[in-house]
């Protein structure tokens, strides 16, 4: 387990660099969404509310401390970490719709369709979902379009029925029956480990990095995956819903297993220790430029929310 001076050394590290990242992500979006002057704006105003403000921005967070790896400019690997937050806030937009999870909070603030209404929600996340590789297309992202069509091939992937949103179908068919470790696992690297994969992936992928030569970067992608989603399943059960900034105990209430009714907690917590320990091991190859991908180990199973 991480000792409390090194969890509150990673907690700040992590809350530092996190901090520069949201505000730049946040500036980002308002450029990018300005609101128009014509029968759109609900529309725009709409994505505004989804995409601005809130959030761990824990992706783009990871596609910066990648970067630090391999000397990718901070401006690519910003607008890599908005391709992916377009994505990540889009699927939170249609999750949070009636006809999935049906919330009525996120982010501290009511969820889009409740702002809004249901048909405005649909149109901003695919308004969102479409940024994403308008972004990863234009030669502001990288000069070499091979790179490019790279990036949106691996986002496209880690976005559709083989990564987030199959996860999510399994997730909707997880209330209907009774799921055992191995399919939970499977459902989470699907829903919640595809996209964090991804922001690992795209510096390497920015860096030109032999596909034989990101194995470690694999192995540190799919622990801290299952690590965030045993946490997310602990906050679930233990955490704060003021902090959480959305409902708590859904899973429960819903019937679905998780990773701590099919485990219990406490070896579901010593189980996300284990996962942040194997990930930083992954890191063996890499010097102090890999600390804040170790901080953010620490971090996933350290955090209130």
């Amino acid at each position: 387990m991480t000792g409390g001076g090194e969890s509150a050394s990673a907690t700040a590290l992590v809350t530092a660099r996190a901090g520069e990242v949201a505000q730049a992500i946040d500036a980002a979006f308002d450029r990018l969404l300005p609101l128009p002057q014509d029968a759109r704006v609900r529309l725009y105003d709409a994505m505004r509310h989804a995409a601005i403000g809130g959030g761990k921005r824990l992706r783009p967070l990871l596609v910066q401390a990648t970067s630090d790896l391999f000397n990718i400019s901070r401006d690519s690997a910003l607008r890599v970490g908005l391709a992916v937050e377009c994505i990540h806030v889009y699927s939170l937009i249609h999750d949070d719709l009636p006809a999935m999870d049906d919330d009525d909070m996120r982010r501290g603030k009511p969820t889009v369709h409740k702002a809004f209404d249901e048909a405005t929600a649909i149109l901003a996340g695919d308004c969102l979902h479409d940024l994403a590789f308008e972004i990863l297309a234009d030669e502001e992202t990288h000069p070499d379009p091979f790179v490019r069509i790279e990036l949106v091939r691996a986002l496209a992937a880690a976005s559709g029925p083989a990564g987030m949103a199959g996860g999510q179908m399994m997730d909707l068919e997880a209330e209907k029956t009774r799921f055992d470790l191995a399919t939970v696992t499977r459902l989470q690297n699907l829903k919640t480990g595809a996209l964090i994969a991804f922001c690992v992936e795209a510096a390497a992928i920015m860096a030109r990095l032999p596909h034989e030569a990101r194995t470690g970067l694999h192995g540190y992608a799919r622990d801290i995956g299952l690590a965030f989603q045993i946490a997310d399943d602990l906050l679930d059960v233990e955490g704060d819903a003021a902090l959480a900034g959305k409902a708590l105990g859904k899973d429960a209430a819903a019937g679905k297993e998780t990773f701590l009714s099919l485990m219990g907690v406490e070896r579901a917590r010593e189980q996300a220790h284990m996962l942040v320990a194997q990930a930083k091991a992954h890191l063996h190859g890499h010097g102090p430029e890999a600390d804040l991908l170790r901080a953010i180990a620490d971090y996933i199973v350290e955090r209130d929310r």
